[in-house]
This record gives structure tokens, C-alpha cells and sequence, in this order.
């Protein structure tokens, strides 16, 4: 039998670091939770923990391989609820209180090699600030729950987090109900310069009713147009920090379309499968490795010019800054992943990882004044703007361009159509899975870990439906 035995979470964890460690070691998984908590004393606040029926064959198989280990090591992931689950552990297979204890933020053969090398023992601060949390829920929700089920027809629970979801998502829709519409008159030109180049350009002002746009077009009809002012100012974009998990979200379902729940089972398969770093996580944090290997990729891959260096720190005072931000494990490797989602999510870490050690992007954004001789009070305004230098965008992908023609202050331009649009002012947008959790994250409420659980309840209990609003057609 191998003298060491190291206790994981998730077995598909557990495969993945019994390779990189070798023939002495066996990994075993815990699959989560071993104990739940049934009730919580209001005076004392005691917690009686019970042991999961599910988990039975789980545990009996843990304590054999315990009795037989020389070395007991508890590798539970490295946030609160990964601590508390280790001092389960301990507890249940009745483990002595130096046993030791792992971490690390990815599963790699350096990073366990390292963890291994560097045991400590479990933080109790940290399993207490679980047990507060969960005492916590059970206080609140769990007592909060059965006061909803009797006064709320077809309420199924509350919680500490959940609720004031439910609550943001409600003043939204109270907000939309409460907007009145208003509309304007927007006129926008169509003209050609004088060596047959198309230019759009929009009139700085915009009119009440029909009958002041339809004036002012009139006034206009015959009018000669020329270039009053040629405004270029030098502009540029700056990368995003690193991931959290709330901004992976945020961004995977912007730009993917996928839901928390999508992008959690996605994040922890490659975290897994040792591909990134701990998905669960609140720190902009970088390693000192992980920034050199990033800044070597990006020199040899692209150039010196691309090159810039950055560390970044978390606002936050409740982050975890020991923990760092989610990134790839290897930089070069720029496929990873079993499925299409996992793929795509990848990607998305790895560019936005490379990124945040790229130049600047360089812009000149350009604004063409154009007045008329026959009513000078308003000026049509055309603007464009030039990526001068890429930067960072030569990984995350570059907008669209919107280059001007080439023009001269005083050059005749020739109106071919001018047109007023009536533009009706759009009542606040419904909240995305994405938006709610950037607000929650705004407002403090919540972990990173709880985001996804919390889109998935408030769905599946049905106070919360999730569709497309189909707009109204108008003239």
C-alpha cells in the first residue's frame, strides 16, 4: 500500500494528482461535504453536524485508507469551504490535530511537489469564518424560509443571499414599469467629398417634434456644405485586469453567452484537469512565475514592443489575496478543454491572462465639424477613429475600424441624403445573469462561489423566469 494518502474534494481531481505525485501516494476524494449541519442553537450558536448518508460508503473507505497511511495529508480546495471540509475530515476519521494540511492554486507537478514540501496545519480562523456563514444562513434563511412559505403563495425559501437577489431583480422591474418614454428627432447626413468618398455624419443637435425637424430640413434643402474644423486627438485602451470568478462570469456571458451555472462547470473541469488556476477566487493577484512566464510568451511570441509588465492589486477588503486571479496553468498552451464550452471558456482566460501583459493600444480618434451657409446654429459632426498601435488587441480582437476619408478645412462637401429619425429613449435594460452578478459583486452581497447557486435558485424556484423581450415595431 503507499505510505502517503492525500484527501481531495472531487475525484476528478483526485486522477489528476495522483499521477504528478507518483506510486507513494494514493488520492482519495471526499466528494464535498462529509457532515451537513442540521440545526443551530440561538443562544449559544452550536452547530450539531451529521453525518451525510450519502457520503457513508465514502467515509468507510476513507477511514481504511487512513489506518493503513503513514503520511495523512488533506488537500481540500484552498478557500473557507475547502478548510472547513479538511477539519470535517479530521473530526469524522479522527485525525490528530497536526495532520497535515495542503494548498495550492493549481494542479500542477511543481505546485504539488511545492504544497508537499510546505504542509501547515488546518487554519481555524478560516473553517470559524465558514461555520459563521453557515450559521448565518441557517439563522436567516432557514427560519426566514418558513415564514415565506406561509404568507407567500408558491414561495419555496429565502436566504441571505438569494433574497436580496430576488430584490434587486424586483426594483428593476419596478423601475421599468415606472419609465415613461420620451422621443426626439435625430437628423443624420449622408455626403460625398469631393473625390466621391462616402461621410456620415449627425447633426449636433436634435429636435422635439416633427414639425421643428421638418423646418429645419427645409431650411437646409439647398443649402452648400463645407469642412469648418478637422479635431484629431491621440486616445488609448488599456487592458482588464486579470480574472476573478465574478468577472469570468460577467464576461463569459457577454461575450459567450453563457450562464454562471455554463461557466462554473466549465471553470472547475479545466481547474481539474490542471489547465487554470483555482476558479474560485476574488484576487487580481499574479504570481511572480506566472508574470514571467506570461511577459517571456509575450516577448518571443509578439515583440518587445507588445511587452508591459503589470501587477495588480484587489480593492476589496474581504479578498482572499493569497489566492490569485484565475489564469492558465502553462501561457502556451492555447487549446484547452474536453468540449466546445470548456474550449471557448479557456480561451477567454488565456487571452484576457495575456492581455493585462500587453502594451496600450494607441487610437486617434478624429471629429469633422461641417456647417452649412444657409443655418449656422447647428453643425453636423462626423467622427471616426484609427488603431494606430494594437497592443493588447491583437489578442482580444480589435473592434471595428471607423476611418474618415481624407478631407481639408474648407473642402465643399455634396449632401446626398439627410434625414430626421424619430428615436424613442429606451426604458432601463432587464438585468443578464451577468449584470445581476456585477451588481451583487458592486454591493458586497455574496462569494464568489455562491454566484452561480444563487442565479440557478431564483430560477428554478420560479421567482425569477429568464427570456428574451421581443421589441415593438413602431412607424
Amino acid at each position: 500500500m503507499p505510505k502517503n494518502l492525500v484527501i481531495v474534494e472531487s475525484p476528478a481531481k483526485a486522477h489528476t494528482i495522483e499521477k504528478y505525485l507518483g506510486k507513494d501516494f494514493h488520492v482519495l476524494a471526499s466528494v464535498g461535504h462529509i457532515r451537513k449541519d442540521t440545526k443551530v442553537d440561538k443562544d449559544t450558536f452550536d452547530v450539531t453536524y451529521e453525518i451525510d448518508p450519502d457520503h457513508t460508503k465514502i467515509i468507510n473507505d476513507l477511514k481504511k485508507a487512513a489506518a493503513s497511511a503513514d503520511t495523512i495529508w488533506l488537500a481540500t480546495d484552498e478557500d473557507r469551504e475547502g478548510e472547513a471540509i479538511s477539519w470535517h475530515l479530521m473530526e469524522v476519521l479522527k485525525l490528530p490535530k497536526n495532520t497535515n494540511r495542503i494548498t495550492f492554486h493549481e494542479i500542477t507537478k511543481p505546485a504539488l511537489e511545492n504544497a508537499i514540501q510546505h504542509p501547515r496545519k488546518i487554519d481555524m480562523d478560516m473553517v470559524h469564518s465558514q461555520q459563521a456563514r453557515q450559521t448565518l444562513d441557517m439563522l436567516v434563511g432557514y427560519d426566514l424560509s418558513g415564514v415565506v412559505r406561509r404568507k407567500v403563495p408558491g414561495a419555496i425559501s429565502a436566504g441571505r443571499v438569494q433574497s436580496p437577489a430576488l430584490r434587486l431583480v424586483v426594483e428593476k422591474e419596478q423601475e421599468i414599469e415606472k419609465f415613461t418614454t420620451n422621443t426626439k428627432f435625430k437628423v443624420t447626413g449622408e455626403f460625398l467629398t469631393q473625390d466621391k468618398s462616402a461621410l456620415s455624419a449627425t447633426l449636433d443637435h436634435t429636435f422635439d417634434t416633427e414639425k421643428t425637424a421638418q423646418n429645419y430640413l427645409e431650411k437646409i434643402a439647398d443649402a452648400k456644405f463645407q469642412v469648418a474644423d478637422i479635431i484629431t486627438t491621440p486616445g488609448v485602451r488599456r487592458p482588464a485586469p486579470p480574472f476573478t470568478t465574478a468577472s469570468m462570469q460577467i464576461e463569459a456571458n457577454s461575450r459567450l453567452g453563457f450562464s454562471t451555472r455554463t461557466t462554473m462547470t466549465a471553470a472547475q473541469a479545466l481547474y481539474q484537469a490542471g489547465f487554470i488556476t483555482y476558479h474560485r477566487t476574488d484576487s487580481l493577484n499574479l504570481s511572480k512565475q506566472a508574470l514571467a512566464m506570461t511577459a517571456n510568451y509575450v516577448e518571443e511570441k509578439f515583440g518587445k514592443k507588445y511587452l508591459q509588465v503589470r501587477n495588480f492589486k484587489t480593492k476589496s477588503a474581504s479578498a482572499q489575496e493569497a489566492h490569485e486571479a484565475i489564469r492558465p496553468t502553462h501561457i502556451d498552451q492555447e487549446v484547452a478543454g474536453k468540449n466546445e464550452y470548456e474550449k471557448k471558456l479557456y480561451r477567454l482566460i488565456r487571452n484576457r491572462t495575456l492581455a493585462t501583459q500587453m502594451a496600450e493600444a494607441k487610437t486617434e480618434k478624429t471629429t469633422v465639424k461641417i456647417i452649412n451657409n444657409t443655418e449656422k446654429t447647428h453643425l453636423f459632426e462626423a467622427k471616426g477613429e484609427v488603431i494606430v498601435f494594437d497592443g493588447f488587441l491583437k489578442v482580444t480582437g480589435r473592434t471595428k475600424e471607423d476611418e474618415l476619408p481624407a478631407l481639408n478645412v474648407d473642402d465643399y462637401l455634396k449632401a446626398s441624403k439627410i434625414t430626421a429619425r424619430q428615436s424613442f429613449a429606451k426604458p432601463p435594460a432587464r438585468y443578464t445573469e451577468g449584470s445581476l452578478v456585477k451588481k451583487l459583486e458592486e454591493l458586497g452581497i455574496g462569494r464568489p462561489s455562491t454566484y452561480a447557486s444563487i442565479m440557478q435558485a431564483i430560477q428554478s424556484r420560479g421567482y425569477v423566469i429568464k427570456g428574451e423581450s421581443e421589441g415593438e415595431p413602431r412607424e
